[in-house]
């Protein structure tokens, strides 16, 4: 027995120290060295403070403010602990609901707006942690935000355009913009 055991604690014991500690440190290691800023959760720092992640959305309401898609995450929403969808079918009653009432919302912060409506501000992403939106969203608000922030539609759209993601090598992806990164640009543009 003892020599069938022996073999296999010891094995067990390496791979332990092996894949629990020295891999763990190494691949850690690697990534604070090569890759700190996004190692460390991608945080933006606003005169040293914290302000929130270029990878995690924000809860953002006040009509002087960019708004980013909905968070499908509970009980609060962008909570990264609980990232997920909302996981409803497009012909599930409650997503129906719950768009209706999103569009609801955003006609009655802007009643102006006769634009429709990006389906990326009435739908969650499926992490529910989306930081971005796409330009067509970003542009749909920019006229209650120039008109909440006392600024002009061109000045705000300027800052839409300058704080753009286009697609990687022109075809990876689409064009959109960061919600945080464009409520700071507002700040500092008033």
């Amino acid at each position: 027995m003892k020599a069938l055991l022996r073999p296999a604690v010891t094995l067990f014991a390496i791979l332990t120290v092996l894949t629990g500690v020295i891999y763990p440190l190494a691949v850690t290691g690697v990534g604070q060295l090569l890759f700190a800023q996004a190692a460390n959760g991608s945080i933006v720092t606003v005169n040293g403070k914290p302000v929130g992640s270029e990878l995690i959305g924000q809860q953002f309401s006040s009509p002087s403010h960019f708004w980013g898609r909905p968070s499908a995450t509970g009980p609060q929403p962008y909570n990264a602990a609980a990232s997920s969808g909302s996981n409803l079918g497009p012909l599930n009653p409650a997503l129906t609901d719950a768009v209706k009432a999103r569009i609801e919302a955003l006609k009655a912060a802007d009643p102006d707006n006769d634009k429709p409506v990006p389906v990326d501000l009435v739908t969650a992403s499926a992490s529910g942690l989306d930081p971005d939106i796409s330009l067509a969203a970003a542009y749909y608000q920019a006229t209650r935000v120039a008109k909440a922030r006392g600024l002009s539609v061109e000045k705000v759209q300027g800052l839409i355009e300058q704080h753009a993601t286009r697609p990687w090598l022109g075809i990876f992806g689409e064009p959109r913009v960061t919600v945080l990164a464009l409520n700071l640009a507002l700040t500092g543009n008033k």
